[in-house]
């Protein structure tokens, strides 16, 4: 790599928590499991704090199905389980440091300020809670696979079509071929004609989406490496060579559209640097160049000032229209 050499990492990033995991999993639980699960998810530290004839007794089940649960998870049982809730209870008591933690719904009595803290709340979590849960050793080796790639498809529908046309113009924007689909044809007729050589990424919230499952197994049945952006790993896309895990919530008002897309763009955005910063010299001229390319369409300082606007500072995306 051409760029700037690395630096230590003073600041590690947080792993990911137990509750995360579940909440991952979730869709793919038994019935009986998905109680237990959401008993933990709703309150972590009644459940560390809870035996395991207590837990199963307020989910409606047996401590067997609480012991399959936990191994499901990847825990050997229940006491590692509670350790591990106990002690993430704890750090986040520190990290709050005494600020409640709010409620990601929204009730028909809040306020306009209480939805906007709402929403705030729910979209900064998403954020935080993804970068926790990204694997990034995947995320190195889906970056290095793009970076050797002929052409890059992205495949989404929905909101996650928003974000797929968000990755490709930021690829095409440093020279790497990459086109976004959102049509069920399109996607399977651009998958088809992948090979070896092209990479294909899926993007879907909840892992389900027909469209984008068929065309990413059609690119993977074609040769190409796939990629899903999901926020459930054990999903119908989980199929795919590569999963990138996404970690937002649930809301009232679905976070399918709202703090998924959030977290969905993080993914984007970790990707983009990543390739961005591994052809260092070449991203950056593409950056210059792309920008000198639309600079006739932005209003000049002179210009500006005659309107009655102050002079703003020089921006190097070209994608704010």
């Amino acid at each position: 790599m051409n760029g700037p050499p690395e630096t230590p990492d003073v600041s590690a990033p947080p792993v990911p928590t137990t509750v995360l995991r579940i909440r991952s999993l979730l869709p793919s639980l038994a019935p009986a499991e998905r109680r237990v699960a959401q008993r933990i998810i709703d309150d972590p530290e009644r459940a560390a704090a809870s035996s395991i004839t207590q837990l199963a007794k307020d989910c409606a089940t047996s401590e067997a199905t609480v012991i399959r649960f936990c191994r499901t998870i990847d825990f050997s049982g229940y006491r590692d389980l509670r350790l591990a809730l106990a002690t993430e209870a704890g750090q986040a008591r520190g990290a709050r440091s005494g600020s409640p933690e709010l409620s990601s719904d929204i009730n028909p009595d809040d306020t306009l300020v209480t939805v906007v803290q709402k929403i705030a709340y729910t979209d900064a979590r998403a954020v935080e809670e993804t970068g926790a849960s990204l694997d990034v050793e995947v995320l190195r080796m889906v970056i290095d696979t793009m970076a050797g790639a002929r052409r890059i498809d992205v495949y989404g529908v929905g909101a996650s079509a928003f974000v797929g046309a968000d990755l490709q113009q930021k690829l095409h924007r440093i020279g790497l071929t990459s086109f976004a689909w959102s049509d069920a044809h399109v996607m399977l007729t651009s998958a088809a004609l992948l090979g070896e050589d092209d990479v294909a990424i899926g993007i879907s919230h909840s892992g389900t989406t027909i469209d984008t499952v068929q065309a990413l197994t059609e690119a993977g049945r074609r040769g190409a490496v796939t990629v899903a952006i999901t926020n459930f790993p054990r999903s119908p896309i989980g199929f795919a060579d590569h999963v990138l895990t996404t970690a937002a919530r649930e809301t009232t008002f679905r976070s399918g559209a709202t703090a998924s897309r959030l977290a969905q763009l993080t993914v984007v955005d970790c990707l983009f640097v990543g390739l961005a910063q591994s052809r260092y010299t070449d991203s950056r001229t593409a950056l210059e160049t792309t920008f000198e390319a639309v600079r006739g369409l932005r209003f000049s300082d002179e210009r500006r000032r005659r309107r009655g606007e102050g002079p703003g500072g020089r921006s190097t995306d070209a994608s704010d229209g």
